[in-house]
């Protein structure tokens, strides 16, 4: 019988924002950066991503600088705030109604994203999602908590295909033993998207929309 498998992608496809983003200018709103300089860089870094040409490790060095030196207890309070402030208020319920859909159908359901696993593995749980790809952040060995370095393959562009084959391979699958989905409204995820057995482009950013368009994918906007 084969297995079915929903992916999904999460920022600006599950909620209408960038978490990492919004979770860059929450810190700074707490102090924890040099607001403008802080800002001209995470927006440039921002565009970089829209345009795919982000260096995904020098991105996290940048984005978790303030994260490594806040320490866990400071910064999970912090995110516990940001959830109640930031996320929970722009989770909708067409976006939740998706996922659990799949879930009552059986599916296999699993957020893939390029963010990383502290910013992103509360959301997923708001979404009842207990499988996450992202992002797998270092720890420094003395502190125990995060140096700003990446651990293994990072889920971004190329890499989102590599790490849900790995996921496959742990549970004794393949693509060719999956019928898979994968929601996603970003021209970073197109590796992913021509991969999958359905590629859903939902709240397709331009160029996405029209390769979908073209291709004949199915398109869906949430937002």
């Amino acid at each position: 019988m084969t297995t079915k498998l929903a992916l999904f992608d999460l920022d600006h496809t599950l909620i209408p924002l960038d978490s990492d983003y919004e979770w860059n200018v929450f810190t700074t709103s707490l102090g924890w950066h040099d607001p403008l300089e802080f800002n001209r860089q995470n927006d440039a870094f921002y565009a970089q991503y829209q345009a795919g040409t982000l260096d995904i490790h020098e991105y996290v060095r940048f984005a978790t600088a303030a994260l490594c030196a806040q320490g866990a207890e400071k910064s999970h309070a912090a995110h516990d705030r940001f959830m109640k402030t930031v996320v929970q208020p722009a989770i909708r319920r067409t976006a939740l109604s998706l996922v659990q859909q799949h879930q009552a159908a059986g599916d296999a359901v699993v957020i893939v994203t390029a963010t990383n696993e502290f910013v992103t593995r509360p959301i997923a749980s708001a979404f009842g999602v207990t499988e996450l790809i992202a992002v797998n952040l270092a720890h420094d060995p003395a502190s125990g908590w995060f140096n700003g370095e990446i651990v293994g393959t990072p889920s971004f562009r190329e890499g989102k295909v590599a790490r849900v084959e790995q996921w496959l391979a742990e549970r004794g699958l393949a693509w060719a033993t999956v019928e898979s989905s994968f929601y996603s409204d970003s021209m970073n995820d197109l590796p992913l998207l021509e991969k999958v057995t359905h590629p859903v482009a939902t709240n397709p950013e331009d160029r996405l929309r029209a390769i979908a368009l073209a291709r004949g994918w199915r398109i869906l906007d949430l937002f």
